[in-house]
């Protein structure tokens, strides 16, 4: 049993408050930034009393930026790459739980594995099959000699090209694979009753009812944690999007706010870059305060 006192509740309340007040502070700044006009936010130290151009700021900074089609492209791109994880992930957990088959474990830490590799390491091979996604087929007909023989007998050279630059299926195909939901959504069915799947069989539903049926719904807290933590952490990605969008027309909002930093011997208008990372910022923070009850649940609740 715990026993209430008021001087530790004192105390508690004051480090959660010094923690909201240090989480809030960058944000307080970049809101106030986002106010003033050019020679007042270049001031040292700029003045933390709000200003009266937060307005004009935001209208110019989503001009420049072309923020409307840019943020429609990540919200297309976040929300791709979330529901991707999510149901990739609940489909390998599911076969690697609940199938009996030889290397099933070795395929699953193989995966777990994954996890050291983040995408900064294979940017490389990842925009290569990208660039081009037949080409590794095309390294096998040429390494069996496929190639050479259908050009000896028919005079055709063997090409395979399919590319995905410049497209959403570009972008967010190569980052639905997720070691991490994988794990999560394992342990979560390996806390299931075994009885479930005798009764799912008795009642005469195959695997893919029960996985839709049955497994999906009561799975539905751990399906909004893991798509909320993939939904922020895609749409603050920035490389990815910088190396297989060359066309405007598919860039995403993060990609954009580099529009919002003149040149090299230009001075920065930093209440307009300021104006812009807080429109940036606003939809994923939307999303983690709507989700707040339901990830929470799904990444502490013990209780299944």
């Amino acid at each position: 049993m715990v026993e209430r006192s008021r001087r530790f509740d004192l105390i508690a309340q004051a480090v959660l408050v010094l923690g909201l007040i240090i989480a809030l502070l960058p944000f307080i700044i970049v809101a106030i930034a986002a106010s003033h006009d050019l020679p007042t936010v270049n001031k040292v130290p700029m003045p933390l009393a709000p200003g009266h151009d937060f307005v004009k700021n935001v209208v110019e900074a989503w001009q420049r930026a072309d923020l409307g089609t840019k943020l429609i492209n990540s919200l297309i791109f976040a929300g791709g790459v979330a529901l991707g994880k999510v149901f990739i992930a609940a489909l390998s957990a599911f076969s690697i739980v609940y199938f009996r088959y030889r290397g099933r474990m070795v395929i699953f830490w193989l995966i777990f594995i994954t996890l050291m590799l983040p995408l900064e390491v294979r940017i490389v091979p990842t925009y290569s099959v990208a660039a081009n996604v037949l080409s590794p087929y095309q390294t096998i007909l040429d390494l069996t000699g496929i190639t050479w023989l259908i050009q000896q007998v028919s005079g055709l050279q063997v090409s395979l090209q399919w590319g995905l630059l410049n497209s959403y299926t570009g972008l967010i195909a190569p980052l639905v694979a997720t070691a991490t939901g994988t794990f999560l959504y394992r342990q979560f069915f390996l806390t299931l009753p075994e009885e479930w799947v005798e009764a799912a069989k008795m009642d005469g539903a195959g695997p893919l009812h029960f996985f839709i049926d049955v497994l999906l719904p009561v799975s539905r807290t751990n399906m909004v944690a893991l798509g909320t933590i993939m939904f922020v952490w895609a749409w603050n990605q920035y490389l990815w999007p910088l190396l297989v969008t060359t066309d405007p027309g598919h860039a995403t909002a993060v990609m954009e706010l580099k529009e919002l930093i003149p040149s090299t011997y230009g001075i920065p208008d930093w209440n307009v870059a300021m104006a812009g990372t807080l429109i940036v910022m606003l939809p994923p923070l939307i999303v983690v305060v709507l989700m707040q009850r339901w990830f929470v649940r799904g990444l502490i609740a013990t209780e299944k």
